[in-house]
């Protein structure tokens, strides 16, 4: 294994642990997501680079787009989780309830 897919591979793996084992804020959880998906968007844009192809050379900008998509629907529920609970707190969220 190389020293750049180790780097990669640990960063989407300390966000993974960090939304696993740390779920205490929304916000959290949402920054441990973004980890992810920045790790994920470099390391599959180096793997078309690498490549020297141009058949996925669109791949790296569709998860890019996806992970805007992802965080501004995120964002969208944390101020709404804010304005109605007073806080972003996962364990004051009961999803059974209205």
């Amino acid at each position: 294994m190389t020293p750049v897919h180790f780097t990669f591979s640990s960063a989407f793996l300390l966000g993974l642990t960090g939304l696993a084992f740390h779920r205490t804020h929304l916000l959290s959880a949402l920054l441990c997501l973004e980890g992810m998906m920045l790790s994920l968007f470099i390391a599959l844009s180096l793997w078309t680079l690498q490549l020297d192809s141009t058949n996925f050379s669109a791949c790296p900008m569709l998860l890019l787009a996806f992970s805007a998509c992802e965080a501004s629907a995120g964002l969208a529920l944390l101020v709404a989780t804010a304005r109605t609970h007073g806080s972003d707190r996962l364990q004051n969220l009961n999803l059974l309830q209205c």
